[in-house]
């Protein structure tokens, strides 16, 4: 899920960026380009570049390096160069700031491409710095060149960003770092690149000439008349129900208000469960993958005279498969974004513009109605369970049996850990398992008032939510390094990885990098001993049965062979024996290796039908 907040610093940045510049005019350290980027970095607000060092983009540490002296912007050191850009993926979503990621050249740089697309196809800002070799060396096959003469990573990185140069001359940086940066944090949003050769790093620069804050103050865009044309609607309908989608961050809040006003009840998608509260009375429940037949049913209903769609891509995951219970002529889709609306052509109306301002418009053109007693609506209490929320086989969510029911652990997590926690769930079973059954208060319902006014200035702008999960490119592994990202962003708070065998087999080396930044994450490791999805796949779709077995892995020792805390997990027992409390406030990671029944099918039933296959 995007962000869409502005990158002013915080308090210490705004004390901070003046002390910049006295500083870097010191005679006794050269200021060179890579100095002046980190600057402006600095000048944003970004604590920190996540990636892996190199030769050719060893300037860039330098320059970081006395940018921590005198407590600035500093590196997180990430053990894979993907693991890097998953990292800044989690900090971008935590803060709402820019996610900034570095790599050398050649296979620094390749190494990235998994994590930059996912981030592009997840519209998460992301700043890609790469190094090359020296200019005049491109074309002598230099080690480890990746310039348009050699393994040209410009090109591979041109197909999954929305910016993406080479910056030759150190006159070029200021203005392409400028319009990085308005590519990075403008709709549709997403990953820029700028790559430097060495010697270009190296030069000797100028100090900041301008202030880039206010240049990257997100636009309060707004169709006026689209706008109005949907208080209409809304007025003369009388059963509306809204899709939440996984763009409505900023503005969860005023739209669950809204829903309130007017009695709607609402769905969310996937990547949108995370902005609300699963016992709200008006929810219904996940409509899309690993959903729940209840959130479907509520736009099936024949009343259902209006659906209001709001922030979503309208792709496989988040539409049901292009389902017809959304895609029809009572829909209206209010987004940022026209690659979204351009996925919602049978809608009766589009609404452009931010959400955040679309629905203070819409607050105020509605404040007539508010009074009105045959529009008003009771205030939903929160005193009873929802009971119109429908799981699949929900009544395993209590079962004593063993091996664990993944649906048991789902309810475990949810109960185990406070209010502020972060979850990511993982590429796989993990989602599906997570999206469907795992529940938590959302403190954040009632932050914002209606009318769409902005937070207090000094409030964290996170949009992620309690869940974040990525619905599109989906990479195994994204949950680690996000989680690690996230925990960076917000030390404060417990951050929950939920990942697979499969995924922390490919990408668990990163709980080394929690270890050492000293970050609360607790990875919870659904140990099957299978590549699930796979193995479940193969089995709704009747395909040969090959490939998806895992050896039987010991996590809990791996994690402490790195130095980390860790627990086996194997019965409903081990959970109530848990210090939650240590581990919630242990200043480094914890992973709790949970074997779980093996042969529960997860709600993924979605997936099976787009590829065609039997169920």
């Amino acid at each position: 899920m995007p962000t869409n907040t502005a990158l002013a610093p915080d308090e210490h940045n705004r004390n901070h960026a003046g002390a910049v510049n006295k500083l870097n005019t010191s005679n006794d350290i050269p200021f060179e380009v890579a100095d002046l980027l980190i600057a402006y970095l600095e000048q944003i607000g970004v604590e920190y570049i996540f990636g892996v060092p190199g030769g050719a983009i060893e300037p860039l540490y330098n320059a970081l390096a006395r940018s921590e002296r005198r407590g600035g912007t500093r590196p997180m050191l990430a053990r894979h160069e993907s693991g890097a850009a998953f990292m800044a993926d989690g900090y971008a979503r935590e803060t709402g700031k820019l996610g900034v990621c570095c790599a050398t050249s050649g296979p620094g740089a390749t190494n990235l491409i998994t994590g930059v697309a996912c981030a592009y196809d997840n519209s998460i800002p992301l700043l890609v710095i790469t190094g090359q070799p020296a200019l005049p060396a491109f074309g002598k096959r230099a080690l480890q060149e990746s310039s348009c003469t050699g393994i040209d990573t410009l090109g591979m990185l041109s197909h999954c960003t929305h910016y993406n140069s080479l910056v030759s001359h150190p006159e070029q940086l200021e203005q392409k770092l400028i319009t990085a940066l308005m590519r990075a944090t403008r709709t549709p949003r997403g990953p820029v690149h700028l790559s430097f050769p060495v010697d270009v790093f190296r030069s000797p620069s100028k100090t900041a000439a301008y202030d880039l804050r206010t240049l990257l103050q997100p636009p309060a865009m707004l169709d006026e008349n689209a706008t109005e044309s949907l208080a209409r609607l809304v007025k003369e309908s009388n059963n509306v129900v809204i899709v939440i989608g996984g763009w409505c961050g900023e503005a969860a809040g005023v739209i669950l208000q809204f829903a309130e006003l007017i009695g709607a009840t609402f769905v969310t998608t996937p990547d949108g469960k995370g902005f609300i509260n699963p016992d709200h009375p008006l929810y219904r429940g996940v409509f899309g993958f690993a959903g729940h037949v209840s959130a479907d049913a509520a736009l099936r209903v024949e009343a259902v005279d209006l659906i209001i769609a709001i922030g979503t891509s309208m792709g496989e995951w988040t539409s049901s498969g292009w389902s017809e219970s959304l895609l029809n002529k009572k829909l209206v889709h209010i987004d940022e974004s026209e690659d979204h609306l351009a996925r919602s052509p049978i809608a009766r109306l589009h609404v452009r513009g931010r959400i955040l301002s679309v629905f203070g418009r819409l607050a105020e053109l509605m404040r007539e109605d508010m009074g009105n007693p045959a529009r008003a609506h009771t205030k939903p209490s929160f005193q009873e369970v929802n009971r119109h929320l429908v799981l699949a086989e929900g009544e395993k969510c209590a079962s004593d049996a063993l091996p664990i029911k993944p649906q048991r652990l789902m309810r475990e997590l949810g109960q185990l850990f406070p209010e502020s926690t972060r979850f990511l769930a993982d590429a796989g079973n993990s989602m599906a398992w997570a999206v469907h059954y795992l529940h938590l208060w959302d403190r954040r319902r009632s932050e914002r008032r209606i009318g769409g006014r902005e937070p207090a200035p000094g409030r964290r702008k996170s949009e992620g939510g309690w869940l974040r999960v990525t619905v599109d490119f989906a990479p195994m592994g994204w949950a680690i390094g996000g989680a690690v990202g996230t925990a960076a962003g917000n030390r404060d708070v417990p951050v929950v990885c939920i990942t697979g065998d499969g995924s922390m087999l490919m990408n668990g080396q990163e709980l080394s990098a929690a270890l050492a930044e000293e970050l609360t994450v607790i990875f919870v490791v659904l140990n099957d001993a299978a590549l699930g999805m796979v193995k479940h796949g193969q089995q709704l779709a009747r395909a040969e049965r090959i490939a998806f077995k895992l050896p039987a892995t010991d996590f809990a020792a791996m994690a402490r062979a790195m130095g980390a805390h860790a627990c086996t997990i194997r019965t409903p027992e081990d959970f109530a024996a848990l210090d939650m409390d240590a581990i919630c406030k242990r200043k480094g990671p914890t992973l709790l290796d949970v074997h779980i029944d093996s042969e529960e099918v997860p709600p993924m039933s979605l997936r099976m039908r787009t590829l065609g296959t039997v169920v």
